[in-house]
């Protein structure tokens, strides 16, 4: 889901640095869509103000937050991190007691798992 769920950024004009456990599906992103790959997670953190992410189950949300490579340690002080992964609550609290120690501000909105992928987009 977050392939479009990008895309919809980048098609209305915002600046969009992805990356992607799969760098095929990356390096397709950008020949698709634009915009700019990077080589980790905390790469495509730097020196932006939101971060979203969108992976598949709590491993993998933390295997892409956390760590030296992971969007934590890339995000600068006033940055959002905003997740779309469908994830437990666990994972939700675990990554806010990270958050707490020196990210700003970190979001999490969890969507039923039957609920139909969006496809389409409002953006200002």
């Amino acid at each position: 889901m977050g392939y479009p769920m990008a895309g919809h950024l980048a098609k209305n004009d915002y600046d969009v640095t992805v990356f992607n456990r799969t760098t095929a599906r990356a390096d397709q992103w950008v020949m698709d869509l634009g915009g700019e790959m990077a080589a980790s997670p905390a790469g495509a953190a730097m020196n932006v103000d939101f971060i979203f992410t969108c992976v598949g189950n709590d491993d993998d949300l933390r295997s892409v937050v956390l760590g030296d490579d992971g969007v934590f340690a890339g995000m600068k002080g006033d940055a959002c991190l905003v997740d779309h992964t469908t994830t437990s609550a666990i994972v939700a609290r675990e990554l806010y007691a990270v958050a707490e120690t020196g990210v700003s501000v970190f979001s999490m909105r969890r969507y039923p798992a039957a609920r139909p992928a969006p496809r389409t987009a409002c953006l200002p």
